[in-house]
């Protein structure tokens, strides 16, 4: 598929191919049409009206599942319709392969795109390397699919759903079918029940299912079969016991009318068989190979090791230079050769054919099954088919050439986050082909870094040493190059994941020097490598509070690698611009931090849907926030979880969601916080992120007044107030602060807050600072010792003030309120400690405490439904009931006398005030909350 959408064939092949889905993506990333294509009809197709029409009326559903054992004709019959309905078709022919969830989804959005031009553009984005859920990919699909209901249902087909073993395909697949659009009907076939919600959709009405009961020929319809095949020379009584002994079985009826052709005896031949399905496999089979040609039959011997076949990869096989005419020749004989594309270069034969000529072929000629394996990996290898080569190289018993295969495809499949893939092929492999390729063990390893999965890593490092100290540094040529290659440099590779195991374990010495190992391993073109070991060492820094050198190193790894446009190094910018403004924000300069993220959005566009752009949305959010800004905190929170779901680095998802947990508090949403952060907790985090985590969860409680909670979990931190504090846990040392001083316990907490706002005065953490300060005037106040809370409080003013800071005091509730109160009344003999503090900013503060203590929900309950902190507007009531009913922004417009600008306005708005990701979400709680019925 090319940037416009349209799909091109291959110049250098028969091929037809789809360029790639996304951005970035490195190495080949060759979509097969041929798996979007809608079958054509077979020689002697029969048509099957009453199917057809129990088709259409089950479309009113929204949902239909084809499901039947092989054989009974079920592509047939839902290519006939597809074809015939008038509809647009995204049709998509699965296999094994795309039991990982990013092919599925990426073909998904291929075939959309075919019925939907331009939609693949606006999602493709979203199909970077392996997300922590698709949701997201999900729910913007069904968006655009929403926003376009006027142009027509899009029929989603996927067909041959059993070969899929995935769950997380299953779970995003079901999360289509629960949030289904108007403008999308989907059908599945499979040969056994698929693991999606079939039991509630049936509940609720939603879904028509055809079984094998109503695929069964008819005897009218087996007539009209088998007429084609033996003329009127097949009696009714005939017709009716074939039909009675395959059961209608379409698959039978096909082979007993190959076999009747020319036959001298039809009404004997019909008595000469009967039994199971597989004996009257058997026997047909052996009916229509024993009449074919010499030729004939060996070649479909001999191309029945095949997943597809063209007529230049038949000849590759066979040594024959008349493939395509012969495929050709098979099509028109009806020898169960289905056809892939609509130029006749690609077919594939019947599943149950091609198993039963491979059974037929490993019993006459066992010898020839490997060569002609091994003659297909070669031409597969050569027209960039990886996951082909991989297979038939496997079949042909050449494990050391699969893995040579697995090893040059290894970093494309990094790149585009196909990590099942990746496992399924090296689960293939034996160990002994896997012992002597480090960088096979290298590809696990940066898995198993994003992953937070450190002991494995550890273990996959240790196996990647032995394998190198055997292989040696063996020729590799990455598919991008080596300047955009974390492959490349395996001695460096080894040494950068062990900095980073030491890193995310916190020792600060080990990670010191596996980073300066890694850059005396470098060379002139390692170029990447050289930027993730700088960042390294800058995160590095800054976790243990050098926040001056982790600045300046963030700041030339963004420098390096913001050109870049290869997918690794583009992600590193961005993640090199999340860490920065966090840096920023620990140095209390909220400013900076606002412009790394703004020109961060600036660079790639602010409506960009890449993954790794979500997070300087998390990062917008986080400073927004801060400063009260809370519609637009929301806005980017929102935008940026979505987005970052679909990232396998989980830490910005963990941060954007405690931070929209946060927001949503703010707004009186307890239940959609305390939601955030439960799916923040079934994330896989490294203790660090978790540390960050665990406070805010905590703190939700507080506010909510469950303080014994909130106790249960400092404990499970396992701090005491007299420790040392460090600074990668002291979000946890704040909470137990804040604990101490729920219970009263005022010595432990000032002790404990002194030692913290020491070690950050050492360190310069201006936001560390201004944190500690306030707390420290609320235990101050609470002791009695108002001077001292005074003065403790005006200095936590004083640098708040001067960047703009404000949640990180009104969160404190009620006790701030009163002592931001003193502060302000403090007669003119007690105002030393106000004096430096701005005036304006000081009634600021006291408005947004005011606001958010002074007016209790029941304030709110006759302007607003429980749980929504700002009501909506009669104008909002009404988008919301057009944009619950499916309607497109120009529909309403329409229906609503405005222009389209001023919609997307009003709709902005009503998501923000429902904390809704999307549409789907919103209708979901306005529902809830009885906005609309």
């Amino acid at each position: 598929m090319t940037d416009s959408g349209t799909f091109s064939r291959d110049p250098t092949s028969d091929l037809s191919v789809a360029a790639p889905v996304g951005v970035g993506m490195s190495g080949p990333d060759v979509l097969l049409a041929t798996k979007l294509h809608v079958p054509r009809p077979q020689p002697g197709f029969v048509p099957r009206q009453r199917l057809v029409e129990a088709l259409d009326e089950g479309l009113a559903r929204g949902r239909v599942l084809v499901c039947a054992p092989a054989g009974f004709g079920k592509t047939a019959l839902l290519a006939d319709w597809a074809r015939g309905g008038g509809r647009p078709v995204a049709w998509l022919g699965l296999d094994g392969g795309d039991s990982d969830p990013a092919r599925f989804w990426r073909y998904a959005v291929a075939a959309l795109d075919r019925a939907r031009p331009g939609l693949a553009g606006r999602v493709g984005s979203l199909l970077g390397p392996q997300p922590a859920s698709f949701d997201g990919l999900v729910t913007a699909v069904i968006n655009e699919l929403a926003a376009q209901p006027a142009d027509g249902e899009v029929l989603l087909v996927l067909d041959d759903y059993h070969l899929v073993d995935s769950g997380p395909v299953h779970e995003s697949v079901a999360f289509l079918l629960e949030n289904l659009p108007p403008g999308l009907r989907v059908v599945v076939s499979s040969r056994a029940d698929p693991p999606l919600p079939l039991a509630r959709l049936r509940a609720r009405g939603q879904l028509a299912e055809l079984r094998a009961a109503e695929l069964r020929f008819t005897p009218e319809e087996a007539a009209a079969l088998l007429g084609e095949a033996a003329g009127s020379g097949l009696t009714g009584t005939a017709v009716a016991a074939l039909t009675a002994r395959t059961e209608g079985w379409a698959a039978g009826l096909q082979l007993a009318a190959l076999s009747l052709r020319g036959h001298a005896d039809p009404a004997g031949f019909v008595v000469a068989f009967s039994g199971s399905h597989r004996f009257v496999l058997d026997y047909l089979t052996d009916e229509v190979l024993d009449g074919q040609p010499g030729q004939v039959r060996a070649f479909l011997l001999e191309t029945s090791v095949l997943q597809r076949l063209s007529g230049e990869l038949c000849d590759a096989v066979t040594g024959r230079a008349d493939g395509q005419s012969m495929l050709q020749d098979l099509e028109r004989a009806g020898l169960f050769l289905v056809p892939l594309d609509q130029v006749r270069g690609w077919w594939r034969y019947h599943h149950l054919f091609a198993d039963l000529l491979r059974a037929r072929l490993q019993a006459e000629q066992p010898g020839r099954v490997q060569a002609l394996h091994r003659a297909a990996a070669a031409w597969c290898d050569e027209h960039d088919l990886a996951d082909d080569a991989v297979w038939h190289a496997l079949a042909a018993g050449d494990s050391d050439w699969a893995a040579r295969l697995v090893e040059r495809h290894v970093e494309m499949l990094l790149g585009r986050g196909e990590g099942a893939t990746l496992r399924r092929w090296l689960s293939a492999l034996p160990a002994e082909s896997v012992r002597d390729r480090p960088r096979l063990y290298l590809a696990q390893a940066y898995g198993a870094a994003m992953g937070f999965q450190l002991e494995a890593l550890e273990a996959l490092l240790d196996d990647a040493d032995r394998a190198f100290a055997v292989s040696g540094d063996e020729p590799y040529e990455a598919p991008g190059g080596r300047t955009a290659s974390v492959l490349a440099n395996v001695p460096a590779a080894i040494a950068l994941l062990r900095a980073m195991l030491a890193r995310l374990r916190g020792d600060a010495a080990l990670t010191a020097g596996y980073n300066r190992q890694a850059l005396a391993q470098l060379g002139e073109g390692d170029w990447l490598m050289r930027s993730f070991v700088r960042w390294n060492q800058a995160v590095a820094d800054w976790q243990g509070g050098r926040l001056g050198p982790a600045e300046r190193g963030l700041a030339e790894v963004l420098t390096e690698r913001r050109a870049a446009d290869e997918f690794f190094a583009g992600f590193l910018a961005m993640r090199a611009c999340y860490d920065l403004g966090a840096v920023q924000r620990a140095q209390g300069n909220l400013d900076a931090a606002l412009a790394t993220y703004r020109q961060a959005l600036d660079t790639v566009g602010e409506s960009s849907n890449t993954p790794h752009t979500g997070m300087a949305h998390v990062g917008l959010a986080q400073i927004l926030y801060e400063r009260n800004e809370l519609t637009a905190a929301l806005d980017h929170a929102t935008r940026g979880v979505t987005l970052c779901r679909h990232l396998a680095f989980t830490t910005p998802l963990a941060s954007g969601l405690a931070i929209l947990a946060r927001i949503r508090h703010a707004h009186g949403d307890a239940a959609g916080a305390l939601e955030a952060m439960g799916e923040a907790a079934r994330l896989e985090l490294s203790p660090q992120v978790i540390a960050l985590l665990n406070p805010v969860r905590a703190r939700l409680m507080l506010a909510q007044g469950d303080v014994p909670a909130a106790v249960q979990c400092a404990k499970a931190a396992g701090l005491r107030p007299d420790d040392e504090p460090d600074y990668p846990r002291e979000p946890e040392y704040l909470l137990l602060a804040r604990v101490l001083l729920a219970q009263d316990d005022l010595g432990s907490a000032l002790t404990l807050l002194q030692r913290l706002l020491g070690a950050a005065t050492s360190q310069g953490r201006i936001g560390s600072i201004i944190e500690v300060q306030a707390l420290r005037a609320l235990a101050l106040a609470a002791r009695g010792d108002h001077v001292s809370a005074l003065d403790a409080l005006a200095e936590a003013l004083t640098l708040a003030g001067r960047h703009g800071y404000v949640r990180v005091l009104t969160d404190e509730g009620a006790p701030m309120h009163a002592l931001l109160s003193e502060l302000s009344a403090a007669q003119p003999g007690q105002q030393h400690a106000a004096r430096r503090i701005d005036p304006g900013y000081l009634a600021g503060l006291l408005r947004a405490c005011g606001q958010a203590d002074a007016a209790p929900p029941q304030m709110r309950a006759a302007a607003a439904p429980p749980d929504l902190a700002e009501p909506l507007t009669d104008r909002e009531l009404e988008v919301l009931r057009l944009l619950a009913a499916g309607r497109s922004n120009q529909r309403i417009a329409h229906d609503l006398v405005v222009a389209l600008d001023t919609v997307k306005k009003h709709v902005t708005h009503v998501l923000g005030k429902l904390g809704a990701a999307n549409r789907t979400e919103a209708a979901a709680r306005a529902r809830q909350l009885g906005l609309i019925p």
